[in-house]
């Protein structure tokens, strides 16, 4: 058996990161351009565009593909689509470009030009509007929501080349992976079926507990890291990565597991990031993406299993890549072991609810975290890095974190 095929009508990745003489070529007419600012969300976004992790997409969106994404979650071409990837600027700026004209794309942290882009169109857009359709709500608190009123007036849209992938390749050497790369490594595994496991957190017993359920079913589990930007108080990818190192040395059989970053940012949309995440692992040949509780949610915005029943409400045909939902988990003291709501007939009571917010926010506070909660060998990393934070970030409970 093949693996999916890259998402789209062309089934074929699509990766717009110029190589050798041609990329050099393009930096160096790139020196010549207005340069464009962006955010490390654009950038990520540029970057996923580059390496085709965002296959079928050729540019950042134009107005009736945003329009078409926010309220029908899918672009004018009726590709499926779930959550807009654009491009904005200052008023002023777009004012001073040209329609037709190519710009320079710089990351505004590192000051790096990270591509080109021809402007095809230049719009404004409702921010609420899309906060409503995408966040489901225009809360200024919701990190996702805050970025977006955050952005300048002007959308810019177009095509793009890629020349800069940042600093994950050298910084995430070994960890950042291309889609390309991640489906020739799969093949040579001789996996057809691969669950992808999204993981912005140290992996606790529960998320040990989803990977092996997949495993069962599927040929191998690419636990794949987000290596961009997170909130304050999230744990940071390097620690991250040691401490997943430390747990499938240590409880997975060999060769079952292969670990992966991509260069995001978070936008803690819940529902509609749970199908983006679907979207992208299917170009990076994943057949499945496990889907548990809160997925790529924050606070108390979406409903505990809300990402799960998104899948349910769009086209069959819109993803070939799958969600493997799987209930509520956590350790029974009566089962002796991990256990779901649907295997296990026990009480709250006997029940310790396992999250990352909560597993944060005990080891934040310095209190005994219980020795069923998270493997020994990667409660050890996690203190180490809690013990040498000069700043403490005060992490807020949620309803759900705590089995409400």
């Amino acid at each position: 058996m093949a693996l999916v095929p890259p998402h789209g009508k062309e089934k074929k990745l699509k990766p717009l990161l110029l190589e050798g003489d041609e990329r050099k070529a393009e930096l160096e007419k790139a020196k010549t351009l207005t340069q464009v600012r962006m955010t490390s969300r654009e950038t990520g976004d540029l970057i996923m565009l580059g390496i085709g992790g965002f296959t079928p997409l050729e540019g950042f969106m134009g107005y009736e593909d945003w329009k078409g994404v926010c309220d029908e979650m899918k672009m004018s071409d009726g590709t499926f689509w779930p959550i807009p990837i654009t491009l904005s600027t200052t008023k002023g700026q777009a004012d001073s470009i040209k329609e037709g004209e190519e710009v320079a794309l710089v990351d505004e942290e590192s000051g790096e030009i990270m591509g080109t882009m021809k402007v095809t169109e230049k719009y404004t857009i409702d921010k609420e509007h899309e906060c409503k359709q995408v966040f489901k709500t225009t809360d200024s608190e919701h990190p996702g929501v805050a970025k977006v009123m955050a952005q300048g007036e002007v959308n810019l849209a177009g095509p793009v080349k890629v020349l800069s992938e940042g600093k994950f390749p050298e910084e995430f050497k070994g960890v950042y992976m291309r889609p390309a790369e991640t489906r020739k490594a799969f093949e040579e595994k001789g996996w057809s079926t691969v669950a992808a496991f999204q993981t912005r957190n140290p992996m606790h017993r529960s998320h040990e507990y989803l990977t092996k359920i997949a495993i069962e079913i599927c040929d191998g589990v690419f636990i794949h890291m987000l290596l961009g930007k997170l909130k304050p108080g999230d744990i940071p990818a390097d620690v991250r990565q040691r401490a997943i190192d430390a747990l499938i040395e240590n409880y997975y059989v060999k060769d079952t597991i292969m670990v992966g970053g991509y260069p995001l940012d978070m936008r803690y949309a819940g529902p509609r990031e749970a199908l983006l995440h679907a979207v992208f692992r299917q170009n990076y040949g994943c057949s499945h993406l496990i889907v548990g509780r809160d997925h790529a949610g924050v606070g108390d915005y979406y409903g505990p299993f809300d990402a799960q029943k998104i899948f349910d409400e769009i086209p069959q045909d819109a993803l070939v890549t799958k969600p493997l939902k799987i209930d509520w988990t956590f350790y029974c003291y009566k089962c002796d072991g991990m256990a779901s709501m649907r295997t296990c007939p026990h009480s709250k009571e006997d029940r310790l609810i396992l999250s990352g917010t909560k597993l944060r926010k005990m080891l934040s506070e310095g209190e005994e975290v219980p020795p069923k909660f998270s493997r020994p060998e990667v409660l050890a990393i996690l203190r180490e890095y809690y013990e040498s934070l000069t700043e403490k970030v005060e992490i807020k409970m949620h309803r759900y974190a705590e089995g409400g």
